[in-house]
This record gives structure tokens, C-alpha cells and sequence, in this order.
């Protein structure tokens, strides 16, 4: 059974302020997402799908799925604020949808196998898929066992500013304990540093594991979802910036004792246009991987 891959790609239409604005990095203005996929299909990955705003369906068929439907199959499914459970009703001020793990959970009518679930605009590289799809293989029909692909946070930082992300605690079989959110992180005097409340830096070691959103899950995460948001909403509903995050859900399943997370290591460098000045460097690095044949151009 092939794994699916998920792709969030809700907030794409306000980030690039509309798709026309898809930014063309690579040699033959490929996006990110094009080397994600690409990378996708030749990790094993058997189908994709897109959670999307229903407001750009008709543009994203025309300049993104076209791109794709004749190499892998491809499945729409749509994030808005009012997909709630019975019940609840959006609050009229709230105008962006809730989250990335509500996002996910708008793949349940259409996703019954393994699946990764990744950002459309973060360059993952292939090595991350490949143990991705070879861990979600390995499950088949299991139940209540994931997997997040862990980044060597020194892999992970921009030379343009500090970055946020999820600093992962492991056991010593490197199941996921825990993940703590560090909103900044930068290198000082040569090492990975993050910021603390008190205003201090913390230094940690250049291989601390960290999310980089990359997950793996089971068709049973859903269930688990719907209940947990319901917990969510009964405590949110009113908040219109609440948003139901996956290290919301995972955290709580760990602790819980619920669920198994395995921490797969990557030696792959993520990238990403977290700044305006971070582009032209994402531009070389994609350039330097098709000079060096890991990337045919054009790449499709």
C-alpha cells in the first residue's frame, strides 16, 4: 500500500497574495512545492492531496493540479472557518480557517492509508521523503503509530533573521516526548541559540532534533482529531486567532500515552522563504542541486 502525500496549501492564496504571484524559484521557475513532489513520487509516494480554500479552486486546477494529475493521482479538499462539527458555529469575525491540524482533518473522506503531511512552500529535500515513505510503508495497516521527521536544527536556520520551531524532546529509542515551540533561534558566535523569556540565550547542539512540520500518520489520527477539536472549540470558539495546531494533538496523545511517534533523522537541509532576503540564496541552492544532476531541468 503506497502512502499519500498531504499537502497544506490553504494559506497559499493570502501569503502569495494570489496564486498568479506562485513564486518561480528554480531554474525553469519551478516552486518549492514542484521539488516536493517530484522528490514525493520518486520516494514511493502513490497519490496526492491538496487542502485548498474553495475560493481558488478553479485557479489551482488550471496552474497547480494539471501540473501533476498525469503522473500521480490527485484529490481536492477544501479548508474553510465554518467546516466545524454540529453544533458550532464560526464567530463573523473569524476570516482564516483553523490551523494546521484542522487542515488535516479535511482529509478523512479521501485519505484511508498512510500519509505524510508537509507545508507547500518548505523545501524538504529528498532524503526526508524517502525515509518518510519508507517508515509509512512499513505500517500498512497499524494503528496509533506515527512518525515526524526530525531536522538537524542546524540545518534549518536563516541567515536573514531568527527562526521559530518546534525543538523535539526524544527518549533514548527515539520516539517523540515532547515538542517545545522556541519562537527564536539563530547562531551566536557559531552555535545554535535560542531565545528565553528571561531574555537569555540558550545554546543547543547544531543536531537537536526539530519539526519542521513534516509528520507521518495513520488513518486513525482523524478520529482522534474530531474529538480533540471538539475539546478545542468548547474552549475556543469565541477566540477568532485560536488555531488547532498538530503539536497540539500530537503532544497530547504522547502524554496520554496514546500514540507512538518515531523521530526519523534527516540529513536533508530544509530551506524556505521565511524572509523577502532569503530568496536569492533559495535560488542558488536550487540552482547548485540542478547543476549537480540531483534535479533534471526542467524538472516536470
Amino acid at each position: 500500500m503506497k502512502p499519500t502525500l498531504f499537502v497544506l496549501a490553504a494559506g497559499m492564496g493570502s501569503r502569495y497574495g494570489g496564486l498568479k504571484q506562485l513564486d518561480g524559484v528554480g531554474p525553469n521557475k519551478e516552486t518549492i512545492m514542484d521539488y516536493s513532489i517530484f522528490d514525493a513520487v520518486n520516494a514511493g509516494f502513490g497519490k496526492l492531496v491538496f487542502v485548498i480554500r474553495k475560493d481558488f479552486e478553479e485557479e489551482f486546477k488550471e496552474k497547480i493540479v494539471k501540473k501533476y494529475e498525469k503522473k500521480i493521482p490527485v484529490e481536492l479538499v477544501f479548508q474553510e472557518p465554518d467546516n466545524l462539527p454540529d453544533g458550532f458555529t464560526p464567530n463573523p469575525e473569524r476570516v482564516k480557517p483553523w490551523g494546521t491540524n484542522h487542515a488535516v482533518m479535511m482529509g478523512k473522506n479521501v485519505i484511508n492509508e498512510p500519509f505524510a503531511v508537509i507545508n507547500a512552500d518548505d523545501f524538504y529535500g529528498r532524503e526526508s521523503f524517502k525515509v518518510l515513505a519508507d517508515y509509512l510503508t512499513s505500517l500498512n495497516t497499524s494503528e496509533n503509530k506515527y512518525c515526524m521527521v526530525g531536522y538537524r536544527v542546524g540545518n534549518t536556520l536563516s541567515e536573514s533573521g531568527t527562526v521559530a520551531r518546534g525543538v523535539c524532546e526524544t527518549d533514548e529509542s527515539d520516539n517523540l516526548t515532547g515538542v517545545v515551540e522556541r519562537t527564536q533561534i539563530k547562531r551566536i558566535d557559531g552555535k545554535v541559540s535560542y531565545h528565553e523569556d528571561n531574555g537569555s540565550w540558550i545554546s543547543i547542539e547544531d543536531n537537536t532534533p526539530v519539526s519542521m512540520n513534516m509528520w507521518g500518520f495513520t488513518p486513525d489520527y482523524f478520529k482522534y482529531s474530531d474529538e480533540y477539536f471538539i475539546d478545542f472549540l468548547n474552549e475556543n470558539q469565541d477566540n477568532i486567532k485560536a488555531e488547532f495546531f498538530i503539536p497540539l494533538v500530537v503532544n497530547d496523545l504522547i502524554v496520554n500515552n496514546k500514540v507512538n511517534v518515531k523521530v526519523l533523522d534527516t540529513p536533508s537541509i530544509w530551506f524556505g522563504v521565511t524572509y523577502a532576503e532569503d530568496r536569492p540564496s533559495v535560488v542558488a541552492k536550487l540552482k547548485e542541486l540542478t547543476d549537480e544532476g540531483i534535479y533534471p531541468s526542467p524538472l516536470w
